[in-house]
């Protein structure tokens, strides 16, 4: 490389700092919930890119709370343990053998990835489920889906307790019933509830699509919330994409700023929504 073509870099590099200053202001000592899931936890590169990224937020004094998921993995090690799962109306019941796999999932295999990774970073993330000082408690959701809960109640002083210490907790999406019993909870859902109990900055939800899209197609960047009950209402936000939005909703409904739903597949989508002008995916706030 030139040496002329190396300061062109260096200098657009400078450029790109000093711009952030603005926006690293704004977001010193804020909140922010992360719901990590589809492909930014599909390889190591991928992950090791995120936990930099988040690192890199608490570095400059933000407060990364994450939330994972882990599907694909528990399909794989039902199969590969070969647990025949029943489904109820496209929904796979969660039995007591069924339940054992997926807690050994997220809270072993897939949350403790992620917290190497980030410490692998240089950070320091601590692993826990949403069973642990009962951070999550839950209802059955469906008795037909068995072992599934939604949560009813979040207790963030712990979560508040680490991050006034630099930590970083990461969070398997399982949850305490009344009875002791031991639930899965959808992992959207799950940050969603999280975020409104610490009344959160940002909720950011990555997911494998590149935002919400209008009838055309192309990605809205804004929102409020009576555009998202519009556009579902009128079919343009339709599968998948439902329950993202709803669980946006419900978390700007319990005290979250605003939540973002974006493509966890861009390189560093989080750094880009939280510190540039233009941001990435779409945001949606109060109206």
């Amino acid at each position: 490389m030139k040496k002329q073509d190396m300061n062109r870099d260096w200098i657009a590099t400078a450029s790109t700092l000093n711009n952030a200053l603005p926006y690293l202001q704004r977001y010193a000592d804020a909140t922010v919930v992360i719901k990590l899931g589809g492909h930014a936890m599909g390889s190591d590169e991928a992950m090791d890119e995120f936990a930099r990224d988040v690192v890199l937020m608490r570095q400059v004094g933000v407060n990364p709370v994450i939330v994972h998921g882990g599907g694909p993995m528990i399909n794989g090690m039902l199969d590969k343990l070969q647990i025949k799962s029943e489904f109820v109306n496209g929904k796979r019941v969660t039995d007591a053998a069924t339940m054992d796999v997926v807690e050994m999932v997220l809270s072993g295999l897939v949350n403790k990835r992620i917290v190497q990774a980030i410490n692998g970073q240089g950070g320091r993330a601590v692993g826990l489920s949403g069973k642990d000082a009962r951070l999550i408690t839950c209802t059955q959701t469906d008795a037909a889906l068995g072992f599934v809960g939604t949560p009813e109640k979040v207790n963030p002083q712990l979560l508040r307790d680490l991050t006034e210490k630099e930590y970083i907790p990461v969070i398997a999406p399982l949850g305490s019933g009344s009875n002791g019993e031991t639930f899965n909870i959808n992992g959207d859902t799950a940050a969603g509830a999280v975020a409104a109990a610490l009344k959160a900055d940002r909720l950011l939800l990555l997911t494998d699509v590149t935002g919400v899209k209008n009838a055309a197609g192309d990605v809205v960047t804004e929102l409020s919330a009576t555009q998202i009950r519009d556009m579902t209402a009128s079919g343009t936000i339709a599968g998948g994409m439902i329950p993202k939005t709803e669980t946006a909703l419900a978390a700007i409904d319990g005290g979250v700023r605003a939540a973002v739903i974006l493509d966890g597949r861009a390189p560093n989508a989080c750094l880009l929504e939280l510190f540039t002008e233009h941001g990435a995916g779409s945001i949606i706030r109060a109206d």
